[in-house]
């Protein structure tokens, strides 16, 4: 296994007396993580505890050590589909569901299939393996969960056109994330050991940015962490012993300034507060008389939305409130919902303006000492 990555258990236990297929998804911040060197290390050693393994399609990319790891594994055969006077070769479905092995090796999730094929999306022909009682083991990155695309491309600037819906995720027995550090995935591409020589230099100016790779790196946690939440939620409603109950828990506010100046930043932070405390976590902007949108710039206004927007792709719940005491407002609205820490970003005031009145946090520090706040200094 190569150095870095995590990886769950070995062995997957499937019970024989099920009649569909069980699901297991190895998701990855990118490729050259590692993805299928896992699933390949699995399918062989499932294939030397006696199980009944096929690769039902498999990605190498060139790749000599995870070719290695083929081995005698039983390769099933690709179909060749006719597109455009284009030979191109596509997972075939009708050969596995004949074979029916207990398991299938299933790589490229997300991919859409050449026209012709038996569904549009292979997430749709492994949903076909699994509905005859193949177990199928599969792997995708991260950008290509579809609510997370939007997140994605806004972080990114990479627009994701192949995505597999949440649901189809949701149904997944287990999601195990394969992870390397930001470095060593960077240094992978300066050897060639992800993409040609000649392709490296444009991948490291576009897609593979240190900033890019941390987002992915996070929201692949964080969906990995959700599946296993997921999971403990249908296990206690299993267990008739223990009634199901939803937790409260903590409960996050950010609060959005008019000056749209590093509120991407404030969110971010308020999106991983929440994360780490397991909370539910809200944006609130209030506007003022003085701020009202007959009165900002459109650039602004613009600004304002996008902020909203991302509140939105990051889950926050999103409320819109008008006020002439902003702290008072945050205070009722804190109590209202049961906040446990507010998040704000400390405003850029003149010096003179300082010495005469007190600034939002400080205010919130003396009115609301039954909360949690924190100022975030401007990243500038």
């Amino acid at each position: 296994m190569p150095n870095g990555e995590r990886s769950s258990a070995a062995s997957w236990k499937v019970s024989p007396t099920e009649t569909r297929g069980r699901l297991k998804v190895y998701v990855g911040a990118g490729v050259g993580v590692g993805k299928t060197y896992h699933m390949l290390e699995q399918a062989q050693e499932l294939r030397s505890e006696g199980h009944d393994v096929v690769l039902a399609f498999i990605e190498t990319h060139g790749r000599q050590g995870t070719a290695a790891l083929i081995g005698n594994l039983p390769i099933i055969p690709l179909r060749e589909i006719s597109h455009r006077g284009v030979v191109l070769k596509e997972m075939d479905v009708d050969a596995v569901l004949s074979r029916k092995p207990q398991f299938a090796i299933v790589d490229e999730l997300a991919h859409t299939n050449t026209p012709g094929g038996r569904q549009p999306k292979r997430y749709q022909d492994v949903e076909e393996l699994l509905e005859a009682g193949i177990n199928v083991i599969t792997a995708v990155n991260i950008q290509h969960i579809q609510s997370l695309s939007p997140i994605v491309k806004r972080f990114t600037g990479v627009t994701v056109t192949e995505t597999i819906p949440d649901s189809f995720l949701a149904r997944a027995e287990e999601i195990v994330d394969v992870d390397v550090s930001t470095d060593e995935l960077l240094e992978r591409v300066r050897e060639g050991k992800i993409y040609p020589i000649e392709q490296v230099n444009l991948a490291l100016r576009n897609f593979f940015r240190p900033s890019n790779l941390s987002i992915l790196r996070e929201l692949t946690l964080r969906e990995v962490a959700r599946d296993i939440g997921r999971q403990r939620e249908e296990n206690d409603l299993r267990n008739e012993s223990r009634a199901p109950q939803r937790s409260v828990g903590a409960r996050v506010l950010v609060c959005l300034p008019s000056d749209q100046h590093a509120v991407e930043g404030l969110l971010c932070k308020g999106w991983r507060e929440a994360g780490h405390l397991d909370a539910v976590w809200y944006a609130v902007h209030i506007q003022t008389p003085e701020e009202s949108l007959r009165k900002i710039s459109t650039a602004d206004f613009r600004a304002l939305l996008e902020n909203v927007n991302l509140a939105s792709d990051l889950g926050a719940e999103f409320e819109w409130l008008n006020s002439k005491d902003v702290v008072k407002t945050i205070v009722e609205f804190a109590h209202e919902k049961r906040i446990s820490k507010v998040i704000l970003r400390r405003p850029r005031i003149g010096a003179f303006a300082g010495l005469f009145r007190r600034s939002i946090p400080e205010r919130l520090f003396y009115e609301a000492r039954d909360l949690d706040v924190e100022v975030v200094c401007d990243e500038s």
